[in-house]
């Protein structure tokens, strides 16, 4: 199978936070689909377009570390003060940190680096200014984020898991071999693949867009298995999916 780019991405700490653990962070053993995915749209990304990501490389040994952080318990209430500050009325937006100041302690990853494959779905065709469709979307969409990953171009700062932790990338032809420790098969359980938004509301969870449409959100889990540490990433019936 030949994928259409390969991103090698790297750094000093990650937390890709697992959503079974309420209070305290505890990352999963690998980067999941869909953290590796907001790397990709960090660098380029149209809403016509998807990334899809099938494989991820582990190219460095799985290792942990636990750090304490100062979080706060709550956060501005959308129906209340926000909502008044958006029509122009007067609000208090502030929190005041003493007030709900918590320590949490974290388990995270440390020295990470990973390789991305991944491919380009387009979701609806790009028009030009005459309005016609514009062939190969797909392949323009390709050539830009290459030239951009080559210059190191994005449109926010990549992260690892969470916008504490910055990811650096680098595109490459292939990734470098499998080190000794994650040589064989090993199972790493159920993890995160991607979440996804449509506008079917007959069941799961569902929230209001930015544009203000009730979608159902979805969440989609897979077994992971880590083969000489690569992890192939199935593809979902949903994956054209509204994000």
């Amino acid at each position: 199978m030949s994928y259409d780019i390969k991103l090698r991405v790297w750094g000093d700490y990650a937390s890709f936070n697992r959503p079974e653990m309420k209070v305290e962070r505890v990352t999963y053993e690998v980067m999941t689909p869909s953290a590796a995915r907001g790397i990709l749209e960090a660098i380029h990304w149209k809403p016509g377009m998807r990334w899809v990501v099938d494989a991820i490389h582990v190219l460095k040994p799985i290792r942990f570390t636990s750090i304490r952080r100062n979080e706060i318990s709550g956060k501005i209430p959308i129906k209340g003060n926000l909502a008044a500050a958006i029509q122009g009325k007067p609000a208090d937006l502030g929190i005041f940190v003493e007030e709900h100041r918590q320590q949490r302690a974290a388990m995270i990853l440390r020295d990470v680096c990973y390789g991305i494959a991944a491919h380009i779905v387009i979701l609806r065709p790009d028009i030009d200014d005459a309005g016609r469709e514009i062939r190969d979307s797909e392949v323009k969409h390709l050539e830009i984020f290459k030239r951009r990953a080559k210059k190191g171009q994005y449109f926010h700062q990549p992260y690892l898991g969470t916008r504490e932790f910055p990811a650096y990338f680098e595109l490459i032809e292939e990734f470098p071999p499998c080190p000794d420790e994650l040589k064989g098969e090993r199972s790493l359980g159920f993890i995160l693949r991607d979440m996804f938004f449509t506008e079917d509301k007959e069941k799961g969870n569902i929230i209001e867009s930015n544009e203000g449409r009730r979608l159902n959100a979805s969440a989609d889990f897979f077994e992971a298995i880590m083969l000489d540490g690569v992890i192939r990433v199935p593809q979902a019936e949903n994956e054209g999916a509204r994000t």
